[in-house]
């Protein structure tokens, strides 16, 4: 009994086929979308509106100035205001994914109750099944 070798590329393969890879993949490649459409949201919706409410601020363009130390040199520009951006971007993923999971968990609980659940009542048996009950049991009292 001989024992095949393994490559390399035939245990990539393995691994690379195997369900979970596949599936974390797709999840990865809709995660960028989905970064894409919540980056927009934010951006053109949220932060406009809360620009709104605290008094027609862009966050973009909020920044603290550290002039240069020598001459010549461009100031240090830290743009705190793309910073609050992006943790508003991560709290409305965070939000999204917290809700998915959590509808997924339900209905995962709810068919784990189901299953739990007094199973159905087995149906009447149909004619030829009561006959041939019938008959077996007369057989039996022939022996």
């Amino acid at each position: 009994m001989e024992k095949k070798k393994s490559t390399f590329w035939s245990d990539f393969r393995a691994f690379a086929m195997r369900g979970n890879v596949v599936d974390m993949a797709v999840g990865v490649i809709i995660g960028g979308a989905f970064s894409k459409i919540v980056t927009s949201l934010v951006d053109n919706i949220i932060m406009p509106l809360i620009s709104l409410l605290i008094g027609k601020i862009n966050f973009s363009d909020l920044a603290i100035m550290i002039p240069a130390q020598t001459a010549g040199a461009e100031p240090i520009n830290i743009g705190y205001g793309l910073f609050i951006q992006n943790i508003v971007d991560f709290l409305i993923v965070a939000l999204c994914i917290f809700t998915a999971v959590r509808l997924i968990s339900k209905l995962h609980r709810k068919k784990e109750a189901e299953a739990e659940a007094d199973p159905p009542a087995p149906p009447a048996p149909s004619k030829e099944e009561v006959l041939l009950t019938e008959i077996r049991d007369l057989l039996k009292e022939r022996v």
